[in-house]
């Protein structure tokens, strides 16, 4: 069973930067940064896998994901987030996913296990 735990949302100026991280707990194959704001679907923004990295066209250049392992199955998710406009305001999701198959890297169901959320403010 993998655990995922978010920190680092808040309020920026346009802009602005934040980093997210993502306590993971658990072994994965894909890691992935999602967000959803109110009334729109939840939108698939970053993903990595074996250390590659996609990202959707919207935040490429200005967001990067990115990896730290450590020990006993336990790792550390981010999204560094610079540049941030106000359409990036949204409440922010880390999911993880145990297979190495199950669909396109940007859809949610591709990832069994999801955070409980980060909301990100750009003003």
């Amino acid at each position: 069973h993998v655990q995922l735990v978010e920190s680092g949302g808040g309020s920026v100026q346009a802009g602005g930067s934040l980093r997210l991280s993502c306590d993971v707990s658990g072994g994965t194959f894909r890691m992935g940064w999602f967000r959803q704001a109110p009334g729109k679907e939840r939108e698939g923004i970053a993903s990595i896998a074996n250390g590659l990295a996609v990202y959707v066209d919207s935040v490429k250049g200005r967001f990067t994901i990115s990896q730290d392992d450590g020990d006993d199955a336990k790792n550390t998710l981010y999204l560094q987030m610079n540049s941030l406009k106000p359409e990036d305001t949204a409440m922010y999701y880390c999911a993880a996913s145990q297979s190495s198959s199950g669909g396109a890297w940007n859809r949610a169901p591709r990832y069994q296990f999801w955070g409980q959320g980060t909301q990100v403010t750009v003003s």
